[in-house]
C-alpha cells in the first residue's frame, strides 16, 4: 500500500481566498478541493499525452508505409456517423 505524503504548495492570497470560498459554497474543504482539482488536471493532461502520442505514432506509421485515408473519405464517412447510418472505416490504401 502506498503511504499518503502531505505535498506543500504555495498560493497567493487571491488564490486562496477564492478556493476557500468555492470550498465553503460547495461545502467541502479546501483540501478536498486541491486534491479533486489536482486529480482532474492529472486526468486531463494524461488523455492529452495519450492523444499526442498517438499522434506521432500514426504518423511514424504514415511515413513507413505511406497508408492513409483521404480527407474526403474521412469526411463522408463521419457524416454517416453522424448522420446515424452504419458506416465501416475506410479502407487504408497507399
Amino acid at each position: 500500500m502506498n503511504a499518503i505524503r502531505p505535498v506543500a504548495i504555495k498560493l497567493d492570497q487571491d488564490t486562496r481566498d477564492r478556493l476557500k470560498r468555492l470550498a465553503d459554497a460547495k461545502d467541502r474543504s479546501t483540501h478536498w478541493m486541491l486534491r479533486e482539482a489536482v486529480s482532474q488536471f492529472l486526468e486531463r493532461e494524461e488523455k492529452r499525452e495519450a492523444f499526442r502520442q498517438a499522434g506521432f505514432k500514426a504518423w511514424s506509421e504514415f511515413q513507413a508505409t505511406g497508408q492513409h485515408v483521404t480527407h474526403t473519405e474521412a469526411d463522408s464517412w463521419l457524416a454517416k456517423l453522424e448522420a446515424g447510418e452504419d458506416a465501416t472505416v475506410p479502407e487504408c490504401h497507399g
